[in-house]
């Protein structure tokens, strides 16, 4: 079979105004980046307030493995299986990141026939909003290190700067660095670099419904501590107004269209450790006024992609999913029952059946929010007919919804029947539960968390963590929505624990307030902000042909 960017290159694209009219968005509204993809100005909203809603469809997954989930993959063949039975569809995706498309994944805009196109732009440099946030992110940098070595009118501890410079790419050696070395280079002192997903100014882009607003969230974020330990926010550096300058542009979403020339809204893309891991606020509202049914995905698996998207990105922008994808794969549930990676491919009915309780605890975590779902199995060729049917006869037997997906290998039309399903369970106003309420203390919405979404016994927190709980509480930050930061590769903190793990704790190292962005980071081990190569990078692969196709993005 072609490789994904094989199959994308030889697509047939339509022009952008073709799929924007196939998307109900006037020309008026379009902000052209070449012939295949351009930027919607928000004053579209302005038409569309008396609009009401379409479905909001979530796909999300089970714990994922190296072996693969294709969560991607089932969001997109779903917008084209919906599509294929004459429903008003888009999609609303996350960008990007250079790091992990030169790191391990290569291109991240789906696979097989089920993809978002033009895949290498997408996946490169797109509209620029990775190079935009980068500039915001690093401009805070700057002013911070100026107004130290200026004369420090705020007073700000230079061992308590807690705002890093940033970067798009996988670059270890940039974790740790020592800043201002040399004559009138400024203040010596420790910093580091995050990756670029991992900055608060992409969650605040992805929480905010216009510029104004996320120049009102970026004033409240936390950049440092003075001498007196009090938090220094932006505001105070009166950069507020250059940061939305910077971003008024990247605010905008992003349209495009699938290998079927269905359109698919891509903006933001927030780590979904340290952050919510969810495409904006922006092109989620602005896909929901457009289209009768919106897709879209939240990451890893329904333990942080699923519970974050509900109980931060819903709650805090009133909206709510009609229906929710599990996607499950023979090969992942081989994995969390015990089979080894290498041996992946062999039949192993057991371990299929015995993954089977992964996916059950991410069901229970599904049926707590009272939202209707339904188990997709994403289909590869190394599947069996013995394995598929206990996968079917396990959702029959508890009454799960189930069907097979088979996108990657024909498209649309081998999601046909999700997308009939989904219709017939979406057709609801779900009256959605959130696992914690905004005014439960801290320290009981991290419990909630661990005990109702990961199965943990209990929770401990770090001498440290107790103590942050006090200061937050102090500060005022009690009542707002829990972001946890756990490895995604087990419903524990401990990654080498798959399946269902039983009779563990959630241990809570540290906390950190996002205020801008709107919300509390609970650490519960290293989350690695800034990703590192593989020793055989993706990108050794890459490269441009004589005839200038690019190859190598997968």
């Amino acid at each position: 079979m072609k490789t994904d960017i094989e199959i994308a290159q030889a697509t047939q694209l339509e022009a952008i105004d073709i799929i924007a009219k196939r998307a109900k968005i006037k020309s008026d509204y379009l902000e052209y980046y070449g012939k295949y993809k351009a930027k919607v100005n928000l004053n579209i909203f302005n038409d569309l307030t008396s609009q009401s809603n379409g479905k909001l469809i979530l796909v999300t997954a089970l714990t994922p493995t190296k072996a693969g989930e294709g969560k991607s993959t089932t969001t997109v063949g779903l917008v084209d299986g919906l599509a294929q039975i004459n429903k008003s569809v888009i999609g609303a995706l996350r960008e990007p990141s250079l790091g992990p498309v030169f790191g391990i994944k290569g291109g991240a805009t789906g696979g097989g026939y089920a993809q978002v196109v033009p895949m290498e732009d997408i996946n490169l440099h797109f509209t620029g909003d990775m190079h935009a946030i980068t500039t915001a992110n690093n401009l805070i940098s700057a002013v911070i290190d100026n107004h130290i070595y200026q004369g420090n009118e705020l007073n700000i501890d230079p061992t308590k700067v807690i705002w890093k410079r940033c970067v798009d790419m996988n670059d270890r050696a940039l974790r740790e660095i020592t800043i201002g070395q040399g004559k009138n280079n400024g203040i010596i002192r420790q910093d580091g670099f995050n990756i670029t997903v991992a900055s608060e100014i992409m969650a605040v882009l992805c929480l905010s419904n216009s510029l104004s607003e996320f120049e009102s969230k970026v004033k409240k974020i936390v950049v440092a501590y003075n001498t007196d330990d009090e938090p220094i926010i932006i505001d105070q550096l009166r950069i507020s107004g250059a940061l939305a300058m910077i971003m008024k542009e990247a605010i905008k979403p992003n349209l495009v269209q699938t290998l079927e020339n269905n359109p698919v809204l891509i903006h933001g893309g927030p780590f979904a450790n340290i952050a919510h891991g969810c495409n904006s606020i922006i092109a989620t509202k602005l896909a929901l006024k457009l289209a009768d049914y919106v897709v879209t995905e939240a990451g890893f698996g329904a333990d942080l992609g699923a519970e974050k998207f509900i109980d931060i990105k819903c709650r805090l922008n009133d909206i709510k999913p009609n229906a929710i994808v599990i996607v499950a794969t023979i090969r992942a549930l081989k994995v969390h029952g015990g089979q080894d990676l290498k041996d992946i491919s062999i039949e192993n009915v057991q371990a299929t059946f015995d993954g089977l309780a992964n996916l059950q605890k991410h069901i229970e975590t599904i049926q707590s929010f009272h939202i209707p779902f339904i188990v997709s199995l994403n289909e590869f060729a190394s599947d069996t007919v013995s394995e598929i049917k206990v996968v079917k006869e396990w959702c029959e037997q508890n009454g799960y919804p189930f069907v097979i997906n088979s996108a990657w290998a024909k498209g649309g039309k081998g999601a046909t029947d999700l997308a009939q399903m989904v219709v017939q369970i979406s057709d609801n106003d779900p009256k959605v539960s959130y696992i914690y309420d905004l005014n439960d203390d801290i320290s009981t919405k991290i419990e909630k968390i661990a005990k109702m979404v990961y199965g943990a016994e209990g929770v401990e927190f770090s001498d440290e963590a107790k103590l942050q709980l006090e200061t937050f509480n102090k500060r005022g930050w009690h009542d707002l929505p829990i972001c946890m930061a756990k490895t995604p590769n087990s419903l524990s903190d401990n990654a080498k624990l798959v399946g269902r793990p039983k009779d563990f704790v959630i241990h809570v190292k540290e906390l950190r307030i996002s205020a801008g962005a709107g919300f509390i980071v609970v650490l519960t081990g290293n989350v690695m902000t800034m990703p590192g190569l593989p020793k055989q990078p993706a990108a050794v692969n890459m490269g441009v042909d004589e005839k200038g196709n690019t190859y190598g993005l997968f």
